[in-house]
């Protein structure tokens, strides 16, 4: 499993959650599913799949399609390099600017303190 997450571009970030959401899918199934999700021709399908394997993020063996790298690892990956990048490191900076003027339903306020209470338990 590779140690450093490729960053991925929309299309190719698009394409992945069709492998993640089916996977093992058949190359056929999934330039099907391409088409019909996401509207791309069979060329363009083959491209960003090739792209993606490139990277280490999808293999293709025997016409079967799987994913190396989860959905999860890609999404803690760009979520901390935005973070890193637009708010120096500051998670709390991060929260402030994205609610914004939103407000937290009540269920969304108590998953927040229930991910941090599982944080603050697994660090001791």
């Amino acid at each position: 499993m590779n140690s450093v997450i490729p960053s991925l571009g929309e299309s190719e970030y698009r394409f992945a959650c069709l492998v993640w959401a089916n996977e093992p899918v058949a190359s056929g199934e999934l330039v099907k599913l391409a088409a019909r999700e996401l509207g791309w021709k069979k060329s363009t399908s083959y491209t960003v799949l090739k792209n993606l394997i490139a990277k280490g993020v999808l293999e293709n063996r025997d016409s079967q399609v799987t994913s190396l790298i989860k959905q999860q690892q890609v999404q803690q990956a760009e979520s901390s390099a935005v973070v890193d990048r637009t708010f120096e490191g500051s998670l709390p900076r991060f929260v402030a600017a994205f609610l914004g003027e939103r407000s937290l339903t009540p269920q969304e306020a108590a998953q927040l303190r229930e991910l941090i209470k599982n944080y603050e338990e697994g660090a001791k």
